[in-house]
């Protein structure tokens, strides 16, 4: 069962029995704000709870931080724009995202979810704190271009913003310590865990699976969860996949730290609501996991940084696949698609 951190519900529910009243056996307690109902079949996470106590009124201002256009230089471009709840909070068909006047920008957007269980952020891993996350797209000239004192200007113009956050922090006027708490509040709600994967681990109703879902299931740990580890589906490190025999046009980690060992290596992005988060790879050189499956099979190319465990005993490279194997692989990873997720309206943009 999961682990409820609300303690309120848990008051009214002993309220209630202690009044004669008997729960529903179907009935579970609501979460007082998304992502505050840690999933069992999850790692301890990074950002904890207690680290920014989640409130209502703290989350809806983050969420309505997070769809703000203002915040950009134009007026025009908010995180919602570049990180769309339909498609887990990445970029739909967008091999880079566009940023202020059309501009482009020279990554894929990653999908935001789990946001609380990552050590570092970006396909390069630049940022190490969720809370000043926002800092790097607000700030880049190809995406938000504006400054924070800037940003914080505009929300200390506006009547509602002020109300708001002197409701939550009291001090005024607003500061960055505000700002980014508030943002982080929203960012860190973004949990998905209820695909039908997880309903087959935690043994739920509705986690059956099929012959071929059940084969690339067993596919899946044999040949890919070396890096895409545990129910993140992912273990965070930075690998070299073989996409490139050199790396001018990006060198991945060796950007943010120097060395020579990290030419090439990214992120291993989670695999959570994979199917919806297309294209794919940092560079969004890939339209469908179909294509991803191929690269693995028979694209990776050799390089002085190239993951080792891409390089078989007997000298190939990649992963042994045959058709039928993929098309199981593609079964299983449909699982992870996570229905409530994308359509939860808690998350979405409030309608004026």
């Amino acid at each position: 069962m999961n682990r409820l951190v609300e303690i309120l519900p848990a008051i009214v529910l002993a309220g209630l029995l202690a009044a004669g009243c008997q729960p529903d056996s179907d009935v579970r307690p609501t979460e007082a704000v998304p992502g505050t109902v840690l999933p069992n079949n999850f790692p301890a996470p990074v950002y904890t709870l207690e680290t920014n106590a989640p409130t209502r009124e703290v989350f809806e201002l983050g969420r309505t931080l997070f769809y703000d256009p203002r915040l950009s230089r134009t007026g025009d471009v908010s995180c919602g724009s570049c990180h769309q709840q339909f498609v887990a909070f990445a970029h739909a068909d967008h091999r880079v995202s566009h940023g202020v006047d059309g501009l482009l920008g020279t990554r894929n957007a990653p999908a935001l979810q789990n946001l609380r269980w990552k050590r570092n952020f970006f396909w390069d891993g630049g940022p190490q704190n969720l809370e000043t996350l926002p800092l790097a797209p607000l700030t880049n000239p190809v995406e938000m271009d504006e400054t924070l004192e800037n940003a914080l200007r505009k929300l200390n113009a506006d009547p509602d913003y002020q109300r708001r956050f002197q409701q939550v922090y009291g001090a005024s006027p607003i500061d960055s310590y505000q700002f980014l708490r508030a943002l982080a509040q929203f960012t860190a709600s973004l949990t998905s865990a209820n695909s039908r994967y997880d309903h087959y681990v935690r043994q739920e109703a509705g986690g059956q699976f099929s012959d071929a879902e059940q084969r690339g299931r067993l596919l899946f740990v044999q040949k890919c969860a070396a890096c895409h580890a545990t129910d993140l589906f992912s273990d965070d490190s930075f690998r070299n996949n073989g996409l490139d025999r050199s790396f001018a046009a990006d060198s991945g980690r060796a950007h943010i730290t120097g060395l020579s060992t990290d030419l090439g290596r990214f992120k291993v992005p989670s695999l959570r609501n994979v199917a919806l988060t297309g294209p794919y790879m940092h560079d969004g050189r890939f339209q469908t996991l179909k294509h991803v499956l191929d690269h693995y099979a028979n694209g990776v190319v050799d390089s002085p940084t190239l993951d080792p465990l891409l390089r078989q005993p007997d000298g190939r490279l990649g992963i042994s696949l045959t058709k039928p194997e993929k098309t199981d692989l593609l079964a299983f990873l449909a699982t992870l698609t996570d229905e409530q997720f994308i359509k939860d309206k808690r998350l979405a943009e409030r309608q004026q």
